[in-house]
């Protein structure tokens, strides 16, 4: 069975297994795994005949499954992309069958606290950020050559950063100097050409998380999961997000808002309910962390769990 424990905290986790079992006998998939936080509860709350499908890119995340996990016949963990999330579950006879999905968007706190992943300002590393190291472009391959309008573009709509041109323009400037290389040296770029610091926020944070998303294709990811999330559940079914930022939950909120809806049709068009094609339908309000957990963790501030249902 499962089970050393970690330095990772992980957020929202009795909410979020709570609103996934809705049968101990079940099959889930942990596309997150990370440290494996969610899937060790998860796991706590399966009987001997339920089952845990993990999937993490990390390479890591791999090796912390395998030596934390092994023993535990009902844990698989798949190397890979929640992306392949269709592929894994219909290459095991599963399509359709899947009882809940969970998804822990974003960094772990060991991806921040690792220097040489370069997810982070605040330490001097490498400028990498991508979660699985050995495929994809760095954020310093990318940042040595994109033009300042690709720059600005990313940070505007991956950071929603509003002085996006003007740091764009510094990145351009101070590579032409020389190479950015290291995390620290484009955070300093950022802050010195950033006009307004806001308070107990480094200026170069929204930055940071733009080029994060964009070199990991996060949102796009994400969108491509949820594109596969109907057909691999069963009825009734689950789908779990935590977010941490807007942009990710602006998505999740869409999706369940457009599942629930059905089909788009004309106004006043006579239609039958089974017509209407609702896939899902939403469970619960958001739910944000108590006080006290954010008070132990800083970095649950910014979570927000979204839960839906598979319909008949």
């Amino acid at each position: 069975m499962a089970t050393q424990p970690t330095s990772h905290i992980t957020v929202l986790l009795r909410e979020a297994v709570d609103a996934l079992i809705v049968d101990p006998n079940g099959l889930y998939v942990d596309g997150t795994f990370g440290r494996g936080g969610h899937s060790r509860e998860i796991l706590a709350h399966l009987s001997e005949s339920g089952r845990l499908l993990a999937m993490d890119k990390d390479p890591a995340a791999k090796a912390h499954a395998q030596q934390s996990f092994a023993g535990d016949d009902r844990f698989e963990f798949v190397a890979g992309s929640f992306t392949n999330l269709r592929q894994a579950v219909e290459g095991r006879g599963q399509l359709g069958k899947v009882d809940g999905i969970l998804l822990d968007l974003g960094v772990s706190s060991p991806q921040l606290d690792e220097a040489e992943r370069g997810f982070s300002f605040s330490q001097g590393g490498p400028l990498d950020m991508r979660m699985d190291p050995s495929h994809g472009q760095s954020a310093a391959e990318w940042i040595s050559r994109a033009k300042d309008t690709e720059i600005a573009q990313v940070l505007k709509e991956y950071g929603e950063e509003r002085f996006a041109r003007r740091i764009a323009r510094a990145i351009v400037a101070a590579r032409a100097e020389q190479p950015i290389e290291r995390t620290d040296q484009l955070a300093g770029i950022i802050a010195k050409a950033h006009p307004a610091w806001e308070v107990g926020k480094h200026p170069a944070t929204r930055s940071f998380l733009a080029i994060r998303l964009y070199i990991n294709r996060e949102l796009e990811d994400l969108q491509d999961l949820l594109s596969q999330v109907v057909e691999v559940l069963k009825p009734g079914g689950r789908l779990v997000v935590i977010s941490f930022h807007s942009l990710e939950d602006r998505i999740v909120k869409r999706f369940i808002r457009r599942q629930s809806k059905g089909e788009e049709l004309p106004r006043g068009l006579p239609v039958t309910e089974a017509q209407l094609n609702r896939t899902m339908k939403s469970i619960g309000k958001a739910v944000r962390p108590v006080e006290s957990e954010v008070k132990n963790n800083v970095r649950a501030r910014s979570a927000i769990m979204r839960v839906a249902e598979k319909l008949s």
